[in-house]
């Protein structure tokens, strides 16, 4: 399949760049135009498309090589293919990947597999031409590195005139804009790693702001220009996913506690034939009626230990349904909500649903973190001996007890640990894990949940 996708990748220097920063301008100003405009984000994080989603209202979704395989192409038009352009946001430095030695599943990786041209961000504060032998590196570090231009993060408006020749001129790509250091409208992803999106203070009155430097001070036609000048699009589509189930429907906690979901996940669901009915542990008092399954999400469960332990009828709910076998994933702060008590960073511990016997307790650092493929010790359910999915981890709490049935295993082998729960019906651990990396797992879950009577 051939198809063209306007599409304009906003890549950093390095973390700290200040990609987020500028996307949100860029996004905003686009949106503020009336072009019909989707986002996407480089890598496993949640964080970045639920600003897109929530915060200023345009679709957004992750894009992770090492989760989407060969269909990251085919997932990526999916998504794209109803918008007048897409603008993906890249991740850390443009040729970080899974290693040290590794491009895989960079930003780089990503533009390359989707033939994406590239607007690089620099951090131009306390830089003059030392900035341009940077982005002359980047570009000339691989010949297909496709960057187009570059936006300057931090620098005045005239530091920026005269810096625009120099760039055009000695390294062929076009200076697309500037913005000044805004002392109080930075969106950096650490902020949005440790609140929810609509938390951040005065987000409303940033986003805003940063349009109109946006649209003041960088190029946006010569984003859209450059965003046409990527190549058709041609991917093999796989075996499509069928609606083989009718009548199952899902009950998928959402709320502040529970909201890291990916985006293909659910639409795999609902291609799949469910029904997706989303309910509060922190606010309902019962499961949804007539679910045939439940997933619990990760999310900000710490934030809300008081307010989950003093809904006893929720867990109560929940604890009596999945002793009777209702099907449940849960991962993450969802599978710490299984647990008999979960402290805070105090080491106050609060009361939790108790369907795993065990404790989650703040561990004052990260416990687990980065990509994993998870091979099934045993069989369940979801997956038969010896077979694999793809996972992330990234939590700083941990558990008494975190499961035996898969082996996880980090990129290149460097390291391995047993982890995952399978109790009754319920799958739980900390792997948050990417469904199209083993389509069979869902769906097994879902022939599960379909086989299931709720009395």
């Amino acid at each position: 399949m051939i198809k063209n996708l306007p599409r304009v990748m906003i890549a950093g220097v390095s973390s700290g760049s200040g990609k987020t920063t500028v996307m949100c301008g860029i996004l905003g100003a686009l949106k503020k135009r009336g072009i019909c405009v989707s986002a996407c984000k480089c890598g496993p994080d949640y964080i970045d498309t639920m600003f897109h989603s929530e915060v200023m209202g345009i679709s957004s979704k992750n894009l992770d090589k090492f989760f989407c395989g060969e269909r990251l192409c085919e997932l990526f038009y999916k998504h794209s293919k109803n918008s007048d352009i897409t603008i993906i946001e890249g991740v850390m430095g443009y040729y970080d990947g899974i290693a040290m030695d590794s491009f895989y599943s960079s930003s780089y990786d990503i533009a390359r597999s989707l033939d994406t041209p590239v607007i690089l961000v620099i951090n131009g504060k306390g830089m003059a031409l030392t900035a341009v032998s940077i982005i002359k590196g980047i570009i000339d570090f691989k010949k297909d590195s496709n960057i187009k231009g570059v936006i300057f993060n931090n620098i005045s408006k005239a530091v920026f005139l005269k810096i625009k020749d120099i760039v055009e001129r000695e390294l062929g790509i076009f200076a697309v804009g500037y913005l000044p250091f805004i002392e109080d409208c930075a969106v950096e992803s650490r902020h949005l790693g440790l609140v929810l999106p609509g938390d951040i203070k005065n987000i409303t009155y940033k986003i805003d702001r940063l349009t109109e430097m946006a649209e003041e001070c960088i190029d946006i036609d010569r984003i859209v220009s450059i965003s046409k000048e990527s190549k058709a699009l041609s991917f093999r589509e796989c075996e499509p996913v069928c609606a083989v189930f009718r009548n199952v429907k899902i009950g998928v906690a959402l709320d502040g506690a529970f909201c890291f979901y990916y985006k293909d996940n659910i639409q795999l669901l609902e291609s799949l034939g469910c029904e997706i009915v989303y309910f509060s542990p922190i606010r309902d008092k019962f499961l949804p009626e007539k679910i045939s399954g439940v997933i619990f999400g990760g999310g900000y469960p710490e934030l809300y230990l008081e307010e989950l332990s003093q809904n006893r009828e929720m867990r109560e709910d929940i604890k009596n349904e999945l002793e009777k076998g209702l099907p449940a994933l849960a991962e993450c702060g969802g599978f710490m909500y299984l647990h008999k008590t979960i402290s805070d960073k105090k080491g106050n511990p609060f009361d939790m649903v108790g369907f795993i016997d065990s404790e989650a307790s703040f561990k004052g650092r990260l416990v687990r973190f980065g990509y994993i493929t998870l091979k099934a010790n045993y069989d369940s359910y979801v997956l038969k001996p010896g077979e694999e999915i793809r996972a992330h981890e990234f939590h700083y709490w941990d558990s008494s007890d975190n499961g035996e049935l898969f082996l996880a295993e980090k990129p290149l082998g460097v390291k391995k640990w047993n982890c995952v729960h399978s109790v009754k019906n319920v799958i739980c651990g900390y792997p948050h894990i990417f469904y199209y990396s083993n389509v069979n797992f869902i769906k097994r879950f879902v022939e599960k949940c379909a086989g299931f009577e709720r009395l």
